[in-house]
């Protein structure tokens, strides 16, 4: 049997140490690894959290925001309905002008009207003007020697856009030009 050297023993046991403490990370960097990774997991809860808070927070605006959204334009339609009121007791009273009470009532529609149009609804009335199918919505034609052929000449349903989209399509009656004079072979 062949004896080793001590020495090339002594060689080997200090490298394989060596090799082993290259692999195996310090006790300090292991720590901090530790702590960083500690650190990014609390982060990460605290932003899962926020996000959470932030969903429910934006579900309840939009509730809030939905059941109150009225709010403004019934503000504004008040004044209209206590003139409606005065108006109908004006009605009920004995010996009532019937012209005071028409007029009445237009200047309650046109207060109506105001406000409905400072929040934004626009009327469409097109007497008179070209048949347009994204506003308007031919009922039937007539004949009109005063109305050119595809023009409007009847109003029968006022339509209404609310900030430049539309509501309800004016309900309209075209001319189909003047009228065609009987032929006189028929």
């Amino acid at each position: 049997m062949a004896e080793s050297d001590p020495t090339d023993t002594l060689k080997q046991s200090a490298s394989a140490a060596e090799s082993a403490a290259k692999d195996a990370p310090a006790p300090d960097a292991l720590a901090t690894a530790k702590q960083e990774a500690a650190a990014n997991y609390d982060r990460y809860l605290r932003a899962v959290a926020d996000l959470e808070n932030f969903r429910r927070r934006a579900v309840r605006e939009k509730d809030e925001l939905r059941q109150f959204a009225t709010a403004r334009v019934l503000e504004d339609l008040l004044p209209v309905m206590d003139n409606l009121v005065l108006g109908l007791t004006a009605a009920k009273q004995p010996g009532a002008d019937l012209n005071s009470l028409s007029s009445g009532v237009e200047l309650v529609l046109t207060q109506f009207k105001s406000a409905l149009a400072s929040h934004g609804l626009k009327e469409i009335s097109p007497l008179g003007q070209p048949f347009d199918a994204n506003l308007h919505e031919s009922l039937s034609a007539q004949p009109s020697s005063t109305v050119p052929e595809g023009n409007v000449v009847t109003v029968v349903r006022t339509g209404y856009s609310l900030n430049g989209r539309l509501l309800r399509p004016a309900a309209v009656i075209l001319s189909s030009g003047a009228a065609k004079k009987p032929d006189a072979k028929a």
